[in-house]
């Protein structure tokens, strides 16, 4: 057969080719452009169906690992669910009991009062403690409370150290501190509560 397909090639020129008598032709051009034809069309067919398919299949794939990692961060999330309404509500019993430690409107006299008490307790000599104008900010309202006092070192130290065991939040600023006699100073400074904007 292959013999046969050789010698029907003998004295052929390719140049001498007429797809119009094809029919014609040797038998080994016949077969050489059969098989050029199936492998065109072979191509055409993986190029236009399988490409598109193999690109469809990309994206699949594509799309696969990106739900599987949403999967993982979800399933974390739920794996720790507990764990997070645990934290949840220990941030909300911790927000409940710095709300308590806010004073009410009513509360203010008694905790300049506090003040008072704190700052003779611990030797000072009080000049004035008045309550300054409210400030309101968006989630509560300060009341500023300036201090003018005389004292030791110690004295003012015991002080700030009374203020800070107040179970009221309370804050101090503006420190100044200024001898006055051997051993003695005036302080002034601003003590700040703070209070909800709905009582």
């Amino acid at each position: 057969m292959i013999d046969a397909i050789k010698n029907s090639f003998k004295g052929f020129d390719p140049n001498n080719l007429d797809f119009s008598t094809a029919g014609t032709w040797p038998i080994g051009a016949k077969v050489v452009s059969y098989m050029l034809l199936f492998i065109g069309v072979i191509m055409l067919g993986v190029h236009f169906y399988i490409g598109d398919k193999e690109q469809l299949l990309n994206n699949k794939i594509r799309i696969e690992a990106k739900l599987k990692k949403d999967y993982a961060a979800v399933s974390n999330q739920v794996a720790n669910l507990a764990g997070l309404r645990q934290q949840m509500a220990d941030v909300e019993e911790q927000f409940k009991e710095i709300q308590r430690q806010l004073p009410t409107k009513k509360e203010v006299p008694g905790l300049l009062e506090d003040i008072t008490n704190i700052g003779i307790a611990s030797g000072l000599t009080i000049d004035s403690i008045s309550l300054q104008a409210e400030r309101k900010d968006k989630y509560y309202i300060e009341l500023p409370i300036h201090i003018s006092a005389k004292g030791s070192y110690h004295q003012v130290g015991n002080f700030v150290s009374g203020i800070a065991g107040i179970k009221r939040i309370v804050t101090l600023h503006d420190f100044k501190l200024t001898p006055s006699s051997p051993g003695m100073l005036n302080i002034t400074l601003t003590a700040k509560t703070y209070r909800n904007d709905d009582d």
